[in-house]
């Protein structure tokens, strides 16, 4: 919209408007709009859950690990509070990007596909009173039809100057001109994308145990591509860096920018203790937002290094159920996401959460490293 008002008053007014054209403005303006929107309607948003009497369901007191006793002070805290992120990342991407392009629109399809998904979870649990809402399997099935529609839409959509691009597999720590890192997948992407989408989106749905845990480490990885997507989308820049250039990708970074202005709106009102949580109806989408935006910019391996925390809780998580299956009902952690195994161990909420937002942090600094150091 922000754009289509610059193409109106450009021929008259192009000397006042000009600072519409560009993308670093137009996604500073994005992020900005989003964090006051979250902002302004956060308080509204959270009294509607109330009164609808939205709580999150809490897990009853386990008398080995205690979780329940140390969370029981969140029962009755509103969840689905994911609205006002998603809802926010959509009004102010629709505001501030350029509507033509391919990408936008792919990144606010899967952002409005995991949001009602997430949605519908986060409703059976809330009026059912349990904590178990639709089935993994039937998640998993939604998540992979998703997988498969976004890697049809990729092939279809593809640029016409980068034909086989978005089916071509790019590692990272190598250049984008060393034919050694660079597969070409074709329809065999959709195994790729499958894992990745469907991994991280889960991967940031475990990491949502603590206030403020999952946005913090959102708002980290979402600037960190918002960086990524800028610098794919510029030919000068992704020539200099060998990294992969696709000229779509950097209008991508209006959109990875409001979801950093989201993310810090609804940590306002998420940081402990929180008044309001995401629910899945937020975690499910962030993951599939965070994975969507890594594959435009040709970086979605590179998603295991930046979302690292998101990374580590997943395979925790695997390796406890592994290893109880395996070793015959034997755990290697107190409690799995990780994060409940150190708050188990005695460290404090909110000491937990800090450090893996250091963690978060030096994740994507390492992500970012790998612009050069290449080969």
């Amino acid at each position: 919209m922000i754009y289509w008002l610059y193409t109106l008053l450009e021929k008259d007014y192009e000397p006042l408007v000009r600072i519409l054209r560009y993308v670093s403005s137009r996604s500073l303006g994005a992020a900005l709009v989003a964090f006051l929107v979250t902002l302004v309607l956060g308080k509204w948003v959270i009294r509607k859950l109330q009164a609808l009497k939205f709580g999150q369901p809490i897990r009853g007191t386990d008398e080995v690990h205690k979780l329940g006793e140390l969370h029981d002070k969140k029962k009755g805290t509103p969840t689905m509070g994911g609205v006002l992120i998603l809802g926010s990342v959509v009004f102010s991407t629709l505001m501030f990007a350029k509507l033509d392009n391919p990408f936008i629109w792919l990144c606010l399809i899967v952002t409005v596909y995991l949001g009602v998904l997430g949605f519908v979870d986060d409703y059976i649990k809330v009026t059912k009173k349990t904590s178990d809402g639709i089935s993994a399997r039937a998640k998993l099935i939604a998540q992979g039809i998703l997988a498969v529609g976004v890697t049809a839409y990729l092939i279809y959509f593809e640029h016409p100057d980068h034909q086989g691009m978005m089916t071509t597999l790019y590692l990272p720590f190598f250049s984008v001109e060393n034919s050694v890192s660079n597969f070409q997948l074709g329809w065999a992407a959709v195994i790729l994308i499958c894992g990745v989408i469907v991994g991280f989106s889960n991967a940031v749905n475990l990491t949502d145990g603590l206030d403020g845990l999952a946005i913090g480490c959102t708002i980290i990885c979402a600037a960190t591509y918002a960086i990524f997507n800028y610098l794919a989308g510029r030919s000068d820049w992704s020539g200099y860096l060998f990294i992969p250039h696709h000229p779509w990708s950097n209008e991508v970074t209006v959109f990875c920018m409001s979801l950093v202005g989201a993310g810090m709106g609804f940590l306002w009102f998420n940081c402990f203790p929180a008044r309001v949580f995401m629910g899945d109806t937020g975690s499910l989408a962030i993951g599939g937002m965070l994975a969507t935006v890594a594959l435009c910019c040709k970086q979605e391996l590179t998603l295991v290094i930046v979302g690292g925390v998101f990374v580590m809780e997943a395979m925790s998580v695997m390796l406890q159920v592994g290893s109880f299956k395996l070793r015959g009902g034997k755990r290697i952690f107190r409690m799995a996401p990780i994060h409940h195994h150190f708050e188990l161990k005695g460290w404090q909420e909110t000491k937990v959460i800090v450090r893996f937002w250091i963690l978060a942090l030096l994740c994507a600094g390492l992500g970012l490293a790998s612009l050069k150091l290449r080969y």
